[in-house]
């Protein structure tokens, strides 16, 4: 397959475009952006970018009052990956799991609206955050935004939302509003995720925390080959 470059420099998609072939070729031809472009808010081009294992970013291309937004389908060219079974949990955070509820996907608008709220809108963007949302109302199980967090009495102290594509969650953002939620929250995330059979964790882009969890970074091109085995797995 032929690239597609815009002036800027960046690889453009768009919908109709094979997906699995595009990334097959950012990989061959050592497209070195972590970005591509595109220009379509349907959110069933949305949905097949995740599937694709794309995660799908954002930005304004003006001042928010009056702007749209581009779609920024992100690639790492190095990705931070969780096997279950090699979870680091520490011994430290041991003694505060029992003091919360986790759940799933049970606060997902809620969620996703905390996370863009502690962090800014940066790729986050309202648009965004509806396409996220209008995927979700899909309903289709191969490709599922959805959400974990934690509870203290019924409150919700952490959360955080992504994409599932068959046996693979792909982390998009967090958020916590007490000390140790957050870590909480992604350990019992984790073992919620192993207890249904998930392939792996997709964390994204490698940081100290994930590496400290367990975490081993990839190429581009080893995580595909592992993503497009497990996104065929459905497990929920």
């Amino acid at each position: 397959m032929f690239l597609r470059y815009m002036p800027s420099g960046f690889v453009l998609v768009s919908p109709g475009d094979d997906l699995d072939a595009v990334l097959d070729a950012i990989v061959q031809t050592g497209y070195g952006e972590e970005f591509c472009l595109a220009f379509s808010l349907d959110r069933s081009f949305a949905a097949e970018l995740m599937r694709a294992g794309f995660l799908v970013m954002s930005e304004y291309m003006g001042p928010e009052d009056n702007a749209g937004v581009i779609i920024e389908p992100m690639h790492h060219l190095i990705r931070s990956v969780l096997f279950l079974d090699r979870v680091h949990e520490g011994k430290t955070i041991q003694r505060f799991l029992p003091g919360y509820e986790f759940a799933f996907d049970r606060d997902f608008d809620r969620i996703i609206a905390r996370c863009a709220e502690v962090h800014g809108e940066g790729w986050l963007t309202k648009p965004l955050i509806k396409i996220i949302t209008s995927v979700k109302a899909l309903g289709k199980k191969e490709v599922m935004p959805a959400a974990f967090g934690v509870y203290r009495d019924g409150e919700l102290k952490a959360g955080e939302f992504g994409v599932i594509a068959g046996g693979v969650y792909t982390s998009y953002s967090g958020y916590h509003d007490e000390s140790n939620a957050g870590k909480a929250q992604m350990i019992l995330t984790a073992r919620w995720l192993k207890e249904q059979g998930f392939a792996f964790w997709d964390l994204g882009m490698p940081l100290e925390y994930k590496d400290k969890l367990g975490a081993v970074n990839i190429s581009l091109r080893n995580f595909l080959e592992l993503f497009r085995k497990a996104r065929a797995c459905s497990r929920i």
